[in-house]
């Protein structure tokens, strides 16, 4: 994975509630293995119709948010079955932050093992970003070393990460990286058993 220190990007507004796995990559999509080729996949029923046409009303097939990278939503975002597709399908299409108020545990979990940093903001806060990103091209930046959320025009908060899910960020690191922190003392507990 990479390494989150800092992203600034331009913001895609999602103002809908519990928006569970399903919606973020249905099930008919899930029979692929490896991590990559799900974007194309993400909010399928919601981006396409039955003939797998765009739709125009749906706002993420709109050109000014082409190439969004944080994507900002209501609450209880995440919610429904732990399918880690959902983040893969995400970070896929190119989203790095997603900033919510609250997300389901497994969802929150699996977006920090994955390299996707969630945020959480209070309601008052994401309404603020949301209108500020329906009504034009709006940028964040993101700083997980000093944990805030600012744009250039005066807003500005701070967030909080877990310790153990914020050094997985930084430094680029999924579990497997985390254990190979380890490797010396592996390595000297298998000599002695051999």
């Amino acid at each position: 994975m990479e390494p989150i220190r800092q992203h600034h990007g331009l913001v895609y507004p999602l103002n809908r509630a519990n928006i569970d796995t399903d919606q973020i990559i249905p099930k008919q999509f899930l029979k692929r293995i490896e991590r990559q080729g799900f974007g194309q996949f993400l909010f399928y029923n919601w981006r396409f119709n039955d003939d797998g046409a765009a739709r125009e009303d749906f706002s993420l097939n709109q050109d000014k948010y082409a190439g969004a990278s944080i994507l900002v939503a209501g609450e209880n975002f995440g919610c429904g079955s732990s399918r880690e597709h959902a983040p893969w399908a995400l970070q896929d299409f190119g989203f790095k932050v997603i900033i919510a108020p609250s997300f389901a545990d497994i969802f929150y979990n699996n977006c920090t093992k994955n390299g996707i940093l969630p945020v959480k903001l209070s309601e008052a806060e994401i309404e603020t970003i949301v209108k500020k990103a329906e009504a034009t091209k709006y940028l964040l930046t993101v700083n997980l070393e000093e944990q805030s959320v600012y744009d250039n025009a005066g807003f500005q908060t701070a967030f909080e990460l877990p310790p153990y899910q914020r050094e997985m960020l930084l430094n680029g690191w999924d579990e497997i990286a985390v254990t190979l922190t380890h490797e010396e003392k592996i390595t000297a507990y298998e000599q002695l058993r051999s």
